[in-house]
């Protein structure tokens, strides 16, 4: 008989299971609901893969949903990352796409409905007065002197405000609830405050918006999402998610559900941080690869099975904890490692000649795209009497153990020869500028017909026939000793985030890659063609990850 595959599942699905078997609900709907006020981060990753594939798994729905409450600080340019990102990472809303903004006239109902009912009121204190007035985690509040104003003059005041004839901050609208509530968040909250600003999609029509604990519900309401998944944080605004639906009488009222938070080490997620390392020039943009926002990792050469490979690995829980970037970079070296060729790149080039090659003859070599993959195919390499390799390869007297080029010392030619170093040439400074060696044809592919043994394998590319190109090598932002903030509460920054590396020697495969192709660079990790600096005939390549990690996968 055989044993049945035991699947383990996530509280959330455990939650969807039995409201489902219970009949509570037909089917399931999802939503992400992103404010557009900047762009998405590794973080949001996790709540975009959790809710869409909760969506596929039960046969549901997905809807992308921008909760645009706030004209403040939104932007078409973050609807458009958002777009985009969400799309990247494989997340299909077909034609469920849909903004708050769009939803505005029925919240204008459903507060006014409030009011009718008597659980809303205008209210004339100010922010500050509003503040003295709710009490603390230990006092209750107390009431508001405007609380009892009578229906008709709420109605009236609410209409006035909705036409444009208070002031910002002079009156707002708040839910009349329970100012003594142990739970702060229901102490008459404000749920429409005065702002005349522009939004970006409904213009000037609105000089009232609704605050987002008022909104939120009646999106997922509107749009019949069955459970509203968000973070730790929200956790006690639910019995005010509750409140509103209940009030508000949706027959089918969605379940909000909390999840932890994904927290990596190390990193800068927080919008005005971001904001400042842009506006200050310190990165290039919302998507430069020292981020960790969705655009950042895109450009550096992640990939979204990567992320889904982390977000995977990091779980669903209800107990907030942080993981280590070397997680991350574990799972991109995972997705890569036989899906992209690797090829060889010479980053500090020192000339090495080969004095008994014949002169002016030149051989294509064939050399394997990925020794692990063989389904990559191969590639011919341009081989001559001129060669690059790194300058790290040779030493003029290297200490004990080391197994490159040195005076006397035979080493491999990657798919090529073995060679024999003779000699060198250096400036008056003593700076190495050429080594000069032998090569023996007997061995061709880099084994010897007689048997013998070389300790090092060095790559190299063609003098004459290679691709020049920048490439930009990448540490954390952050100085990962110090932690990411410093006393004063600015961030501590790392003055060796970005190394740019001039004049580097590809080999000539490389010469047709384009934005976002990846490429394990023998010896010195994998990278990716700059998607906004790299040009046909300027090439740019960013390191998305060294060779090797300390991570280690748990044990199961």
């Amino acid at each position: 008989m055989e044993e049945k595959e035991v699947v383990s599942k996530n509280f959330i699905e455990q939650i969807i299971e039995k409201d489902l078997e219970e009949g509570k609900y037909e089917t399931i709907c999802t939503r992400f609901p992103p404010e557009p006020n900047g762009y998405l981060h590794i973080g949001h990753a996790k709540s975009i893969l959790l809710n869409y594939g909760l969506a596929q798994k039960y046969n549901g729905k997905f809807n992308l949903r921008f909760d645009d409450t706030n004209p403040t600080k939104e932007k078409v340019e973050f609807v458009e990352s958002i777009e985009e990102d969400v799309r990247w990472l494989g997340a299909d809303w077909e034609d469920r796409l849909y903004f708050a903004s769009d939803y505005f006239p029925q919240m204008y109902e459903a507060a006014v409905k409030l009011i009718k009912k008597g659980k809303a009121f205008v209210c004339d204190l100010s922010a500050e007065e509003i503040r003295q007035y709710r009490g603390t985690l230990t006092e209750p509040g107390k009431n508001s002197p405007y609380r009892d104003r009578s229906v008709e003059e709420n109605l009236d005041l609410f209409e006035r405000m909705k036409n444009g004839e208070f002031e910002d901050g002079t009156k707002v609208l708040r839910a009349k609830i329970d100012m003594a509530s142990p739970n702060i968040n229901m102490r008459d909250p404000v749920i429409y405050r005065v702002a005349h600003m522009e939004h970006h999609n409904t213009g000037n029509t609105w000089c009232i918006y609704p605050m987002y604990d008022f909104a939120h519900p009646i999106e997922d309401a509107i749009e019949g999402v069955t459970h509203s998944i968000c973070t730790l944080e929200f956790e006690d605004h639910r019995p005010l998610y509750d409140w509103v639906v209940r009030e508000l009488e949706y027959p089918h009222p969605p379940k909000q559900i909390e999840f932890a938070k994904l927290y990596l080490t190390n990193v800068v997620t927080g919008k005005r941080y971001i904001k400042k390392l842009v506006e200050e020039g310190i990165v290039d943009g919302w998507d430069d690869p020292r981020l960790v926002s969705i655009a950042a990792l895109r450009r550096r050469g992640f990939t979204p099975e990567s992320i889904k490979m982390f977000v995977d690995l990091c779980g669903v829980s209800k107990a907030n904890s942080s993981v280590d970037y070397a997680m991350l970079e574990y799972c991109i070296r995972e997705d890569l490692k036989l899906k992209r060729p690797r090829v060889m790149a010479v980053l500090d080039p020192l000339k090495l000649v080969i004095d008994n090659y014949p002169e002016g003859q030149t051989e294509e070599l064939e050399a394997p795209n990925n020794m692990e993959n063989e389904a990559l195919g191969t590639r011919m390499l341009p081989f001559g009497k001129e060669l690059y390799i790194e300058r790290e390869d040779f030493m003029v007297e290297p200490p004990k153990k080391y197994k490159r080029l040195y005076p006397g010392n035979e080493v491999r030619l990657m798919n090529a020869y073995f060679v024999t170093c003779t000699g060198y040439e250096a400036d008056d400074e003593g700076n190495v500028t050429v080594v000069h060696c032998t090569y023996d044809p007997a061995t061709k592919g880099g084994n010897a017909p007689d048997g013998r043994k070389v300790k090092g394998t060095i790559h190299w590319v063609s003098a004459q026939d290679h691709v020049k190109a920048q490439v930009r090598l990448y540490e954390n932002i952050i100085d990962e000793e110090k932690g990411v903030y410093n006393e004063d509460g600015s961030l501590n920054l790392n003055p060796n985030s970005l190394t740019v590396v001039e004049n580097c020697c590809l080999e000539r495969s490389l010469k047709d890659a384009r934005a976002y192709d990846s490429f394990q660079f023998v010896r010195n990790g994998f990278f990716c063609v700059d998607a906004r600096d790299s040009r046909e005939d300027a090439l740019v390549f960013n390191r998305i990850v060294s060779l090797k990690s300390s991570f280690k996968l748990p044990a199961k």
